[in-house]
């Protein structure tokens, strides 16, 4: 399960969540925390709390600091925001410990499957991710999660009116069907 963070009641946030279960957590700042050594301080926090990845926790543009942080951080720290394209993600290598790569953001399959590659050439992990979308676009990225350290590829949970039928997860295990191309019928 992924956690979004950054705001005034992190802590509370995962404390309420730990009430109630104590599944693996992983946990998205979105660029929400601003000073390198709350970060650390928070992280090692969260791994109390058996968080075992943080996405994107400082801005883009604090990329020294998010270096510091990676360094020090005893979770793997994953770029979000900081990375879209093939192109972003050599020089990431050293910044952050992986990438979350998208779809949405990279142009396509072809790209992603490239930046996946690259980031494990580059000895870093790589995370297949969605934004809000249809079982069309989660199923394509769907393709490419065996390939992936991590997938998160749940966007299209959060849309009523989904014209596709894809992907499905089973027990938290991304299922691809057999259906022709990326396995997905419309509905």
């Amino acid at each position: 399960m992924k956690v979004k963070l950054g705001k005034e009641n992190d802590k509370e946030m995962i404390e309420t969540i730990r009430s109630v279960t104590s599944l693996p957590l992983a946990v998205d700042v979105n660029q929400g925390w601003k000073d390198r050594q709350f970060a650390l301080d928070m992280i090692h926090w969260l791994k109390e709390k058996g968080v075992v990845m943080v996405e994107q926790p400082m801005p883009i543009e604090r990329i020294d600091d998010t270096a510091w942080l990676t360094g020090h951080s005893p979770l793997p720290v994953f770029a979000d925001e900081s990375v879209q394209r093939l192109k972003d993600v050599a020089a990431l290598r050293g910044v952050f410990t992986g990438i979350n790569i998208k779809l949405m953001k990279c142009t396509g399959m072809r790209e992603a499957w490239k930046m996946v590659n690259l980031a494990h050439a580059l000895g870093m992990r790589a995370m297949i991710g969605c934004m809000t979308e249809t079982s069309c676009a989660v199923s394509a990225a769907a393709q490419l999660s065996p390939l992936a350290d991590f997938a998160d590829l749940d966007g299209n949970l959060l849309i009523s009116n989904d014209r596709f039928k894809g992907m499905q997860v089973v027990k938290g295990k991304i299922a691809l069907n057999d259906l022709p191309g990326i396995g997905v019928v419309p509905l």
